[in-house]
């Protein structure tokens, strides 16, 4: 079944905000529940439909990436007054707090776990939660602190100088990788730590940068005495590699930036019938991959608004976000969710996004089949970036973005 409709903004071009309204409120309705009935508690479900949640396989960094979802969405209520899912339900902000609470809860009383990609995802959102807070004149909570206190010691001991450098993934120690030194090196640049965030990307350059392409490769292991990488290239990989060299800015980080738009666009589209000719990100599939392309859209929304770099590089930046986003939108569908005893009125459906941007959902999620959450915050994630690049005055990327 097609979604009927399309909002559009009073100059007939797409209204991005209410469909990045629609994509949130369709996953804290549909996937959003209270930790075993708890009051205060906010947390989604891996998939729906489920009766199995909580006791669904624990996805903590597709969590955290709901909290930076529904940071975008509160730094829309503030600027518009009016909350995504209407004046008697929660606030975006109100569902972040409730859910980097209840992350803690789940993860067994503890924000640590054993893989350091994870827990920057989640340092990096609660520093947004914390921006969103002081804009809304309402401090944030010590609760966000304490979990800075908790994580940054874990990202300095990952980020050692075994095999040259670069931030290891999991507490093994034996694998250092993109998906962890990027956004360790983010997080670094965000609190107040710019030398070590530029040793790490530094180390990125010189270690996992393939040149013929222009892009990050995913890792690197010592074996037998050898370095031996791991020479898969994803799209997320690309993004806070990206939102680093922005956050450090100087020229040569501006540069590397302005080349890994490029490259980005002319390596990890896809082109077909399906995209009507648009630029449009590929698709990384499912699980873990249905956050993939929506990462790498975050920080091309950044790089579109960044004046510092070049008028082309900024187009090609906005292009991606935009016709990304567009393909995704056209592909979507609505299923009723007989399990939540929806009304069947439309507002009450179920919008489902594709996992792969150039296919549509009906395709990659026929009818009766469980939705990931990866995936459909994935969708959220692109339009929110569509909504920030239609309005982008800002001179310089923040922690606000």
């Amino acid at each position: 079944m097609s979604a009927p409709d399309t909002p559009q903004g009073t100059s007939g071009t797409p209204d991005w905000a209410a469909r990045a309204d629609r994509a949130a409120r369709s996953v804290t309705r549909h996937f959003g529940r209270r930790l075993l009935f708890l009051p205060g508690t906010h947390l989604a479900a891996s998939t729906r439909p489920s009766r199995r949640f909580p006791f669904q396989p624990w996805n903590y960094w597709w969590q955290a990436h709901y909290v930076d979802c529904l940071v975008d969405a509160g730094l829309r209520e503030l600027a518009s007054g009016a909350r995504f899912d209407g004046g008697d339900r929660p606030s975006a902000g109100r569902l972040a707090s409730h859910l980097v609470t209840t992350i803690r809860l789940r993860n067994f009383l503890r924000y640590v776990n054993s893989y350091y990609d994870d827990m920057a995802w989640l340092a990096l959102a609660a520093l947004r939660l914390d921006a969103l807070a002081e804009n809304a004149h309402q401090p944030g909570r010590p609760r966000n602190a304490r979990l800075q206190r908790r994580l940054s010691p874990q990202f300095e001991s990952a980020s050692t100088e075994h095999m040259g450098g670069g931030t290891f993934w999991s507490t093994t120690r034996d694998f250092k990788n993109t998906p962890a030194t990027g956004p360790v090196a983010l997080h670094f640049a965000r609190t107040g730590n710019p030398e070590r965030a530029q040793r790490l990307l530094d180390w990125l350059d010189v270690t996992l940068f393939e040149p013929t392409r222009g892009l990050y490769l995913d890792g690197a292991w010592i074996k037998e005495g050898k370095l031996v990488l791991a020479d898969e290239v994803y799209t997320y990989n690309q993004g806070p590699v990206l939102g680093a060299l922005l956050e450090l800015g100087g020229d040569a980080n501006l540069a590397r930036a302005a080349a890994l738009v490029d490259s980005v666009a002319e390596h990890l589209t896809v082109c077909g019938p399906d995209t009507q000719g648009r630029l449009v990100l590929r698709g990384e599939g499912t699980g873990d991959g249905g956050l993939f392309s929506g990462i790498l859209v975050r920080y091309l929304a950044l790089a579109a608004g960044d004046v510092r770099l070049p008028a082309p590089t900024r187009a090609t930046a906005g292009q991606l976000v935009l016709e990304t986003a567009e393909a995704l939108w056209a592909g979507r569908t609505v299923r009723t969710d007989a399990a939540r005893g929806t009304s069947g009125k439309y507002d009450d459906d179920w919008l489902i996004f594709s996992k792969e941007p150039q296919r549509p959902a009906a395709e990659t999620y026929p009818q009766g089949t469980a939705v990931e959450l990866s995936t459909q915050l994935q969708a959220w994630m692109v339009l929110e970036a569509a909504a920030r690049v239609r309005k982008l005055s800002v001179p310089r990327p923040s922690l606000e973005l």
